[in-house]
């Protein structure tokens, strides 16, 4: 080999080394990291089991969460997933979430779906349908809506995307809360019924999130 070559070599073989050895203590921390959010993903586990993580129990079915009180790993990454599973006549109790849009993924049954809320010309408008299994259905931020498991003889399973790293509840105004929380002569003058219509609603304000039909 010539004095050339083997220079070249030697100048090759030391940046690869250099650049090795960058990498190697980046690796290893020296580095400072571009962000918090970086930094953890050397620390924090990723792996999150939700099928077996220990479920949420209502009357209609139950709540699987993966969110930053669960799975530390998305804490400041605005993402938090929810298995929801409804029984036979199980309902999503109809509500809103104020800061947060949602994505749902119908892993199995069928699902009836409302969703309300304001569009341009200032008019509502409620959608209503039907999702089945491998559906996507979306909901924009703030908009109230509800699903229930629309199947006499299967349950419903689905898999629910947010864009906050916050426990569902966190985000979640109900409409029982909402209707408790107001004067019962409010509610007859908006409903332009009676006080007495609102004698059977329960005073007691509690998160329903999952019911069941009567």
């Amino acid at each position: 080999m010539g004095t050339g070559a083997a220079l070249g070599g030697a100048a090759l073989g030391g940046a690869l080394a250099a650049t090795v050895g960058g990498s190697a203590r980046a690796e290893h921390g020296s580095a400072t990291p571009a962000s918090d959010a970086s930094a953890k993903l050397d620390t924090d586990a990723h792996l999150f089991r939700l099928a077996a993580a220990e479920p949420s129990r209502y009357d209609g079915g139950t709540l699987r969460g993966a969110h930053e009180g669960t799975f530390p790993v998305l804490t400041g990454q605005q993402a938090s997933v929810y298995l929801v599973e409804l029984e036979v006549g199980g309902i999503r109790e109809p509500h809103w979430h104020p800061t947060a849009w949602e994505l749902n993924y119908i892993i199995s049954g069928k699902a009836d779906w409302t969703i309300l809320g304001t569009h341009p010309d200032g008019a509502y408008r409620n959608d209503v349908f039907e999702a089945s299994q491998g559906d996507l259905v979306f909901v924009p931020q703030g908009f109230f809506h509800y699903f229930g498991n629309a199947s006499n003889a299967e349950p419903l399973r689905v898999l629910v995307v947010f864009n906050t790293s916050a426990q569902e509840p966190n985000d979640d105004i109900g409409i029982v809360a909402t209707v408790n929380s107001l004067p019962r002569e409010v509610l007859a003058a908006a409903f332009g019924v009676p006080v007495a219509a609102f004698a059977g609603v329960p005073t007691e304000i509690e998160p329903v999130v999952i019911t069941k039909r009567k």
